[in-house]
């Protein structure tokens, strides 16, 4: 039998009676021929219910504990959803991680998926199971601990055992009804896209895009694995959702795919630094051992040796990199004049692989963007990406003027 994985995110099982509706939808798939592998996330609220308690219980807590309880979530709706489906006379069962077994490294509440053998759920498909219910975003490590993948980590799940099982696809449920051009929220005239490239999804994703956890999107494009994103709360057929494939599955592509944003960044200066060879490792070095993610940098013209450098990062890492930069200079690992930090910023960017054939893009971001009396204080570029760094009270502005500019409503 083709093997087909479905994924239903906390929105998607939050009550018996969406459970219940999940579980239709697996009937069907199962009357339409498939082996079927459902992925299932904690119902909606459990997991930070979770991570509150064993907050309160250990300020220090032990991580392997914590992951102990925080996948706990999961093993009640994969028991649930196969439940309901013995109900409905489907041969189910479900599968925590550690019996499958997904395996995973040591970083406990971030592990890395290393290995899912498949002997023990196709043995099971073999002997006339038609559902394996699996809890998502949990392993097992090494040292038969229980792991976490990591916030959205069934998304991960999901895509990892399409690729180790050959599914033919990978249908990722949620309250959404596909990847939109940019957040409906802030612009009704977001259109659904029916197709959208690996590499477009990764950077929207990694950009600020709440539907696919980029760690998910990155698993699709190594394992060429056909992803779909799809509404629970929809009947849904065979073309609805957005469909995240190769860039040669879509026959024609705009310049832009879409426009994402992050409102949660912050810009740091670290004035008047020695501009010498080595400096870039003496402030980024220590950044990212003390776990800082830094994203856009910039270096400005030296005046007498001195330079300033200039990194955006999440804002609720500031304070991390302020110590972490402080650190390094009663050291004498590097010098600077002054640390300034703004917090008031935000990160606008525009996607598309169609970037590599078409010209002007960029002229054509930073025209629209002066047009509405937006300044930018931090450009990057990639080969599909612009962002820049403009003030927070103009983001939503920023998004709406870009997406009428790139005319991205049109089809």
């Amino acid at each position: 039998m083709p093997i087909l994985v479905m994924k239903f995110g906390g929105t998607s099982v939050a009550t018996l009676d969406r459970i219940h509706r999940a579980s239709k939808r697996v009937a069907r798939e199962v009357a339409n021929g498939y082996d079927v592998i459902v992925v299932v996330s904690a119902m909606s609220g459990k997991t930070n219910e979770l991570v509150g308690w064993v907050d309160e219980t250990s300020k220090f807590y032990d991580a392997r504990e914590y992951d102990a309880v925080v996948s706990s979530g999961e093993n009640v709706t994969a028991g649930l959803m196969a439940l309901r489906l013995q109900e409905m006379d489907i041969p189910a069962r479900s599968w925590q991680g550690w019996q499958v077994p997904l395996k995973t490294n040591s970083a406990h509440s971030s592990a890395r998926i290393e290995e899912i053998p498949t002997d023990n759920i196709m043995a099971k498909f073999g002997q006339g199971m038609k559902v394996a219910v699996i809890a998502g975003f949990q392993g097992i490590s090494p040292e038969n601990r229980i792991t976490t993948l990591g916030r959205g980590g069934s998304d991960t799940t999901a895509v990892a055992f399409a690729a180790a099982f050959g599914a033919e696809r990978c249908d990722i449920y949620t309250d959404v009804d596909g990847v939109y051009t940019t957040d409906p929220r802030i612009t009704s005239k977001a259109r659904k896209l029916d197709k959208i490239a690996f590499e477009e999804m990764l950077e929207l994703a990694s950009l600020g895009a709440k539907v696919l956890q980029t760690r998910s999107v990155e698993l699709a494009m190594r394992f060429k694995v056909r992803l779909r994103v799809l509404s629970s709360f929809e009947d849904n057929n065979e073309s609805a959702g957005t469909l995240v494939c190769d860039e040669e599955d879509i026959v024609e592509s705009k310049a832009v795919a879409g426009v994402a944003y992050s409102r949660d960044e912050a810009k740091v200066t670290l004035i008047s630094v020695a501009d010498r060879p080595g400096i870039a490792a003496a402030i980024f070095g220590p950044l990212a051992e003390a776990g800082v993610n830094v994203d856009m940098i910039v270096q400005n013209i030296s005046e007498e040796g001195r330079t300033d450098m200039t990194f955006s990062l999440p804002v609720d890492q500031l304070a991390r990199a302020e110590k972490a930069m402080n650190a390094a200079k009663e050291k004498g690992a590097i010098n600077f004049h002054e640390l300034v930090a703004d917090t008031d910023v935000a990160k606008v960017s525009v996607v598309g692989i169609g970037m590599r054939s078409h010209a002007g893009v960029a002229a054509q971001m930073f025209r629209a963007l002066s047009a509405e009396g937006i300044n930018i204080k931090v450009i990057t570029t990639s080969e599909i990406k612009i962002s820049v760094l403009i003030d927070r009270k103009y983001m939503e502005l920023a998004v709406q003027a870009l997406h009428d500019t790139f005319e991205l409503e049109k089809a």
